[in-house]
């Protein structure tokens, strides 16, 4: 037996990690027939679950509570959250099925092994051991909705744990952090720019108002900026990438090379350190743009520049300073804490009094892309965090 083969017989959340890759969680598709499923499995161990569902009914977040010992169900728990949605893999050349979860050597492939699927099967995986050993104060794990297009299920979530008068003391969210404890990360605020030209023969440029063109100036200033930040800061060295940052990643434009285009519409964001104000770079974006306006007004005064807001993420900054740290820091076996350049809704559980940090398996550089992977290494780090977990939290 290899010892790959070997490693992978000792995990216990292996084939819960199967079961929930192998349903297609895009965000765009519906996430049911996991929550059922995981609703079922729960079930299993008398164990009820709380559904909330978007408002067309497509999608839903599950919240389960297992009870302490005493009876207690609402004071004092600790809650591991996880996502169920996943990026897409359109376009991108996998090598395995992505909605199949497959082991080749030390590694695990499909998507959302890394972000962040694994996290959740073996928290659920330790189910029996937690209900087995009883515990001291409850334990709910929480599954939300369209986490990857701006933590979107997740708020009514937290809401519904409010109005439910359920009071945790802490949650570990689950995102990919190599099992490192991490206590703060960055904020994101995306927005679409739509540019009215007016169109014209390409032959007659000055007679039309090229929409590409004034969307790509602003482009220009946006790189500008990312380039300001870069370079001049502010800095907080605890990040792997230490600086605010700015991205254009999605722009459509103009019908044919011999039309002055009419349309152009470009999706940027920023990801900003905690003491970074996005609403002040935003305003920065905005009176660039109106600068713009007075020449394409002079050629036609129904043309335009606008912005919408896509999405909003606060960021968050603990400085390690609580109890679920503390607790973090003991079943990771390590004292150090770290900080991620990506968002999640760790800041959304901060905001809501519930404090919280992240640790998960994987590397946020192996998600999001094609052949996503887990090392079999990070699901036994996992594992071990959960027992330790079951040590602290249980009674027996």
């Amino acid at each position: 037996m290899s010892v790959s083969t070997a490693l992978a017989s000792d995990l216990v959340g292996l084939d819960l990690i199967r079961t929930l890759v192998g349903f297609d969680t895009t965000s765009r598709e519906s996430n049911l027939a996991l929550i059922d499923w995981v609703r079922d499995y729960l079930a299993g161990f008398g164990i009820d679950s709380q559904l909330t569902f978007d408002d067309d009914h497509r999608k839903a977040n599950l919240f389960a509570t297992l009870p302490s010992r005493e009876g207690n169900a609402t004071d004092g728990g600790i809650v591991l959250s996880g996502h169920s949605d996943v990026v897409p893999v359109d376009g991108q050349p996998w090598e395995t099925p992505p909605f199949e979860a497959t082991l080749v050597n030390d590694r695990l492939y499909g998507r959302g092994v890394a972000d962040m699927k694994s996290f959740s099967a073996i928290g659920l995986a330790f189910v029996p051991e937690f209900l087995r050993r009883g515990l001291k104060r409850p334990l709910h794990f929480s599954l939300s909705y369209d986490e990857e297009v701006g933590c979107v299920g997740v708020r009514r979530l937290i809401s519904d744990i409010g109005k439910r008068r359920i009071r945790p003391s802490g949650c570990i969210v689950g995102e990919p952090t190599g099992m490192r404890l991490v206590v703060a990360h960055k904020g994101k605020k995306s927005y679409r720019c739509r540019v009215r030209g007016h169109e014209a023969h390409s032959s007659l440029t000055p007679l039309g108002v090229n929409a590409v063109h004034i969307a790509c100036e602003i482009v220009s200033f946006l790189a500008h900026m990312a380039r300001r930040f870069r370079d001049r800061g502010a800095f907080d060295a605890a990040y792997e990438v230490p600086y605010t940052t700015v991205h254009t990643g999605v722009i459509r434009g103009g019908t044919a090379l011999n039309i002055v285009p009419r349309d152009c519409v470009f999706d940027f964001e920023f990801r900003h350190l905690p003491f970074d104000d996005p609403d002040a770079l935003f305003q920065e974006v905005k009176r660039f743009a109106a600068t713009l306006t007075p020449e394409m007004h002079a050629v036609d005064r129904s043309t335009f520049v606008e912005f919408e807001q896509l999405s909003s993420m606060p960021g968050f900054e603990t400085h390690g300073a609580s109890e679920i740290a503390e607790l973090g820091r003991s079943c990771a076996g390590t004292h150090d804490f770290g900080k991620v350049s990506f968002s999640s809704e760790a800041s959304l559980f901060h905001n809501a009094d519930i404090a919280t940090i992240l640790c998960g398996p994987g590397h946020i550089e192996q998600a999001h892309q094609p052949n996503e992977w887990i090392g079999l290494d990070q699901l036994a780090r996992c594992e071990g965090f959960m027992r330790r977990l079951a040590e602290r939290v249980c009674v027996g």
